[in-house]
């Protein structure tokens, strides 16, 4: 499968991003969480641009190849969506199918509550519904033991010295704890050190972290998901607790979730096949209705 590397300009800053696919394909984006970039969908670009879809998998604002613009007020939610709908639109469409993991998650549940229009279909793997989070640290001790990191990333500089440390050595070692073993190889490991290396890069990652508690965006008028949507989530997530999954399904006027018991947070690259099936099979089911073109 033939990849396409492409600069697009969005929102003030340039994205790098990766494509697959007939161009004439409907379109699907994919959206990476922390500490990835678009690598952390190679398991996917290629069987779903097979399947005929046209693939974009962006390096979100602050990683890799892409802009790192500075200050917080650049890595607010609002922003991030407003970066995902320019991608949309530079496409020449008006609709995509949207898959995203972790913080790409939680910028894609931004985007079907506020953008309703630009997604024909909600795929969220691992990322509960900004509400449901925002509750849950509030009210759950567990919670807010697995999200302790998220307050020593607040820290100014500490922590990218700490995570630069070694050559990135606590990041690198923080992926293989926390998926099964094998799951990242160290050929995957030096690509992830290459883009973490980049100038900016670390500071533009972690101000996703500052920017979600020191500048969190307004309520919008509605925090109802109205796409049809897919939770697929690994049961043995050590980020974040199955509890989750539930109430973020209520939120939605048509979803549901499917768990893989065996799986942790990194449920794409675990299980790609299974992944990439249910992907597929919810693109069929949810593309009955017209697409905006």
């Amino acid at each position: 499968m033939q990849l396409r590397q492409v600069s697009v300009l969005t929102n003030g800053v340039r994205l790098h991003v990766v494509e697959a696919g007939p161009e004439s394909g409907d379109l699907v984006v994919l959206l990476h969480g922390f500490p990835e970039f678009s690598y952390g969908w190679r398991a996917q670009i290629g069987p779903l641009a097979s399947a005929g879809y046209r693939v974009v998998a962006p390096d979100q604002r602050g990683y890799n190849l892409s802009d790192k613009p500075r200050g917080l007020a650049s890595y607010c939610l609002d922003e991030l969506v407003a970066d995902i709908a320019g991608l949309i639109e530079a496409t020449g469409r008006r609709q995509a199918f949207v898959v995203a993991h972790d913080w790409g998650g939680a910028a894609a549940w931004w985007l079907a509550m506020t953008r309703p229009g630009l997604v024909r279909a909600l795929a969220v793997i691992n990322a509960p519904h900004p509400v449901v989070l925002r509750r849950l640290l509030r009210s759950s001790p567990v919670q807010r033991r697995k999200s302790r990191y998220m307050l020593y990333f607040q820290l100014p500089w500490l922590p990218e010295r700490r995570l630069a440390g070694d050559d990135f050595a606590y990041m690198a070692a923080a992926l293989a704890k926390t998926s099964r073993p094998g799951t990242f190889t160290a050929d995957d490991l030096s690509r992830y050190r290459e883009a973490w290396a980049r100038p900016g890069a670390l500071t533009g990652m972690l101000n996703w972290y500052r920017a979600a508690l020191r500048r969190p965006p307004k309520r919008p008028p509605t925090v109802r998901v109205a796409a049809p949507t897919l939770l697929i989530w690994g049961a043995r997530d050590r980020f974040l607790g199955q509890e989750s999954v539930a109430p973020s399904l209520e939120l939605c006027d048509r979803g549901r979730a499917e768990i893989l018991p065996d799986a942790t947070h990194w449920v794409q690259h675990e299980e790609p096949e299974r992944v990439n099936t249910l992907l597929l099979d919810f693109f069929v089911s949810t593309a009955a209705g017209p697409a905006a073109t």
